[in-house]
């Protein structure tokens, strides 16, 4: 019998390999389901920003036009996902300090951010239905930067290596 350590996570991560088959235990490490369980944790917190994200369009495409509605959304919802994986995905890791990290966030996501507003522009621009319906031109940009966010965030921002 294993021992389990009093954090669930680790508990998890430890335990369930062991009742899988050999050649899927071989793949499914423990650092592989940790690394599982905060992808899952990046996207619940990424879905949370897309509520943001998508709030802020809405609210402001007849304030500021939506191009513009779709830059300040971006901000109001890194800001988002920024604090929540700062407080619930990484938050095991040792932490910069809070000014710093976010724009450390914000700079290491900058191919996100390309990736993202990129789709999201070129939707608005030149699909009627998407300039109709922006919500679908900002779920286009999330899945567009999903990957890159979620690898620079564990390696860069979130190392734990701190300065």
């Amino acid at each position: 019998m294993v021992a389990c350590h009093s954090d669930f996570r680790y508990c998890v991560a430890m335990l369930l390999p062991s009742w899988l088959p050999p050649p899927i235990r071989a793949v499914l490490t423990p650092d592989r389901v940790r690394m599982g369980q905060q992808f899952l944790q990046f996207g619940i917190v990424g879905f949370a920003g897309f509520i943001v994200d998508t709030a802020v369009v809405y609210a402001l495409r007849g304030l500021v036009g939506l191009i513009a509605a779709g830059l300040l959304s971006y901000f109001a919802a890194v800001t988002t996902t920024w604090a929540g994986n700062r407080a619930w995905t990484f938050a095991g890791r040792r932490q910069d300090g809070a000014a710093r990290q976010w724009l450390l966030f914000v700079a290491a996501n900058g191919v996100g951010f390309v990736l993202n507003r990129g789709a999201f522009f070129l939707l608005v621009w030149n699909v009627p239905v998407c300039a109709a319906h922006p919500v679908l031109a900002i779920l286009a940009g999330v899945a567009a930067g999903l990957l890159a966010n979620f690898n620079l965030s564990r390696r860069v921002v979130f190392s734990g290596r701190g300065r």
